[in-house]
């Protein structure tokens, strides 16, 4: 079993299914566009293969027919952040957590704490909520001994309920996926 016998599999391939099917329905609208176009023939068939290429859940489908929904490798690509967070948390064996986590240097505990608190901060974000001094009410788990760079105020006790401990996160994660980015540096100026 790759999930928690609790994890709501189904749910997740109903999302995927939907994510695709919209994609399938853009495509088509976007191909009767290009028909209704004065581009000639050849231009037209040239803009549709474009646009089939866009998404995975698009290329998936106008490419094969079987299994119905795209490979994992693809659909991660189309999950949101909270759908992420949903499946790490679902994963039913620990080494694979594990794995997953230490690709980004932390301990499993902390990666699952950290995807759930940034999902609900994108939430907050896309809400156009106010973020600044808020007090955070869902509050990441930090590391008691950070193996990383990491400020030493957040490893003493503390509520740490503020936007900085997030912050802190981004820049941790941004240094793992680009090693060479100045992104904490463009924050503090």
């Amino acid at each position: 079993l790759m999930f928690h016998q609790a994890f709501d599999h189904q749910r997740l391939l109903m999302t995927l299914s939907i994510k695709q099917s919209a994609a399938i329905r853009d495509f088509q609208r976007e191909c009767e566009r290009i028909d209704r176009s004065r581009a000639d023939a050849q231009r037209k068939s040239l803009l549709k293969r474009q646009r089939a290429k866009e998404s995975y859940a698009r290329h998936y489908p106008t490419t094969y027919a079987h299994p119905a929904l795209m490979p994992g490798w693809a659909m991660l690509e189309e999950l949101t952040l909270g759908d992420l967070s949903h499946l790490y948390k679902g994963l039913a064996k620990d080494m694979d957590k594990k794995a997953i986590a230490r690709r980004l240097g932390l301990a499993a505990p902390l990666m699952q704490s950290w995807l759930h608190t940034l999902t609900t901060i994108r939430n907050i974000c896309a809400h156009h909520s106010r973020m600044w001094n808020r007090e955070l009410g869902i509050r990441p788990e930090l590391p008691k001994k950070a193996i990383f760079p990491w400020p030493t105020h957040l490893v003493q006790p503390g509520p740490h309920a503020r936007i900085f401990s997030v912050l802190c996160i981004l820049n941790h994660l941004m240094h793992q996926v680009s090693p060479h980015t100045r992104w904490g540096e463009r924050l503090y100026h």
